[in-house]
């Protein structure tokens, strides 16, 4: 564990989250005094996934298709619709 002064911690504090995130307890002091701990939301942070390319991403929206369950075009829907409303 770490301590370090509010204004150590106000010029370094990108160094600080770091260091938190590696698994290092860190803690800030006012004149002395334990105030505030660092600590991360979660477990150690992890790598963020690779962006996926073009061709990768049109591969996966194809393999991921929702089929559509209209089988009628748009103006026959509305059709459809307008001929319920009048009944």
């Amino acid at each position: 564990m770490s301590e370090h002064s509010l204004l150590e911690a106000e010029g370094k504090l990108s160094e600080l989250v770091d260091r938190v995130l590696a698994g290092e307890d860190v803690v800030i002091t006012r004149d002395g005094r334990p105030v505030a701990e660092l600590r991360p939301l979660s477990g150690p942070a992890e790598a963020p996934k690779p962006r996926m390319s073009p061709e990768e991403s049109i591969a996966w929206l194809r393999a991921n298709r929702v089929p559509t369950r209209a089988k009628t075009d748009a103006g026959e829907l509305l059709r459809q619709l307008r001929d319920e409303w009048d009944r």
